[in-house]
């Protein structure tokens, strides 16, 4: 993402890249980038809790307008649980990657939404 970044901000396109992994944010280099402590696969909020996506997403787009310097880093400060014992599974080596399989099987967060697709319904 950091590459496309900077290919899009040398053609003039300002860009932001939201991460929830620094190491790998900070080796890629972006021109702007926010970073928020959550585990990967949720750096835009929590499932189901509007209320922090929103926060977790206007606090990217203030760091967005805020952000003044080429290569610039800004955390967020969101906390995924009230301690940090998610970060020790997450890490474990036995834990594994717990993703579902990649694969062409439709998916659904609910039964609603596996309603909604299968009818064609509005999506989001």
């Amino acid at each position: 993402m950091s590459l496309v970044a900077r290919y899009l901000e040398d053609r003039g396109l300002p860009t932001l890249c939201l991460a929830s992994a620094r190491d790998i944010i900070v080796a890629g280099r972006p021109p702007r980038a926010a970073f928020v402590d959550y585990p990967l696969g949720h750096t835009t909020g929590k499932p189901f809790d509007p209320a922090d996506q929103r926060r977790i997403v206007g606090a990217a787009l203030a760091a967005f307008a805020a952000i003044d310097r080429p290569g610039s880093l800004v955390e967020i400060p969101a906390r995924w649980a009230d301690d940090d014992g998610w970060k020790a599974d997450a890490m474990r080596a036995d834990a594994g990657d717990q993703r579902a399989p990649r694969d062409t099987t439709p998916r659904y967060q609910t039964e609603e939404d596996r309603h909604l697709a299968e009818a064609g319904g509005p999506v989001g």
